[in-house]
């Protein structure tokens, strides 16, 4: 029966939308700075999900750069720097 209970949480919780984790997850961030005055934290974000989403999308076209930057709506010269930037192409 927990199994089950747990279950249903999880459905919930896969059903928040992305802007929902990702306040939770900075109010988590900002909770564990004590005091400490954050850094560059646009990039940290914008790295943190941004790697992630290429990942995604390149699966998703089985590598297909072309599909990928379309899906993304992006240029295909951003799309191969931003692959380069996060190691996900050489």
């Amino acid at each position: 029966m927990a199994q089950k209970k747990n279950k249903k949480k999880s459905l919930k919780a896969s059903k928040k939308p992305l802007c929902e984790h990702t306040e939770d997850a900075l109010d988590q961030y900002f909770a564990t700075l004590n005091g400490d005055r954050p850094g560059e934290l646009y990039d940290l974000v914008i790295g943190e999900v941004e790697r992630p989403l290429f990942k995604a999308v390149m699966d998703f076209t089985r590598g297909n750069q072309s599909q990928a930057a379309g899906i993304l709506g992006i240029n295909r010269g951003t799309l191969r720097k931003k692959l380069r930037t996060y190691s996900l192409i050489q």
